[in-house]
C-alpha cells in the first residue's frame, strides 16, 4: 500500500487563536442561534475545545469549506489554467473552481465554477487530488476535466484564459499551494518520465 502524500501538513499552521483562523474571528462573537456571546473553552462531550454560546449552550463549529475545482486539458493534452481577476491572488494563475454550494454535488460545483471562470464545458474524469490548506479553512477537490464545450474565453472572474503545455506551466506564477500541489499532481499522471517536486514554490501562510 502506498502512503497518500500530504502536502498541506508539511506547512506550518500560523495566525490561529482558540481554535480557528484569526481572520474568522468576527464571526465567531455571537450566537447564530440566539445572539448571545460565544465562549471558548471545554465543552461536555467534546474532546477539544469549542465556541459555546453563554446563553442557550449552542455550540459553534469551526470546519472547512469545500473548494471544487477543474484542470480542463484539451484534446491535445493541454492544461487550461485562468489567471485571477478577483481576491485572492489576483493575476496570478490558477485552475478554475470556487465555493460549492449547497443544492449541488461536487461535480455539478466544478462543472458551474468551470464555466463560469473559462466558458468552457467540462466533464471531470478523475480526481487529481484533495488538498487542506488550514490557514484558508478550506478543503480542496481537484479533478482533471475533458472538454466537451463552449469557447475558451476570459470572465468577469478571469483576466486571461490559456492553455500550457507542460513544458509551458507558468510554475512561478501560480497563485495558491493547493494549485502547486495539483498541477504538480497532475503532470506525475500524465508525464511520469518528469520530476516536478521542485518545480515551483510553496508558499508559507503568516
Amino acid at each position: 500500500m502506498t502512503r497518500l502524500d500530504d502536502p498541506g501538513a508539511r506547512l506550518p499552521v500560523r495566525g490561529f487563536a482558540q481554535g480557528a483562523p484569526e481572520w474568522l474571528a468576527p464571526v465567531l462573537r455571537n450566537c447564530s442561534r440566539c445572539g448571545g456571546t460565544l465562549v471558548y473553552g471545554p465543552v461536555e462531550g467534546e474532546d477539544r475545545k469549542r465556541h459555546r454560546c453563554a446563553d442557550c449552550g449552542c455550540v459553534t463549529y469551526v470546519n472547512p469549506r469545500l473548494v471544487v475545482t477543474t484542470l480542463p486539458v484539451t484534446a491535445d493534452g493541454r492544461l487550461v489554467l485562468i489567471r485571477r481577476a478577483i481576491p485572492p491572488g489576483i493575476g496570478t494563475w490558477a485552475q478554475p473552481g470556487g465555493f460549492l454550494e449547497a443544492d449541488e454535488t461536487v461535480v455539478q460545483g466544478a462543472v458551474r465554477e468551470t464555466l463560469e471562470e473559462t466558458c468552457l464545458v467540462v466533464e471531470p474524469t478523475q480526481i487529481v487530488g484533495i488538498y487542506s490548506r488550514p490557514q484558508a479553512a478550506v478543503v480542496v477537490i481537484a479533478y482533471e476535466a475533458a472538454i466537451v464545450g463552449g469557447e475558451m474565453r476570459p470572465t468577469p472572474e478571469s483576466l486571461e484564459v490559456r492553455d500550457f503545455s507542460v513544458e509551458e506551466i507558468p510554475w512561478d506564477g501560480l497563485g495558491f499551494n493547493t494549485t502547486l500541489w495539483a498541477v504538480r499532481d497532475w503532470v506525475r499522471s500524465v508525464r511520469p518520465d518528469l520530476t516536478v517536486d521542485a518545480l515551483g514554490e510553496e508558499q508559507v501562510d503568516h
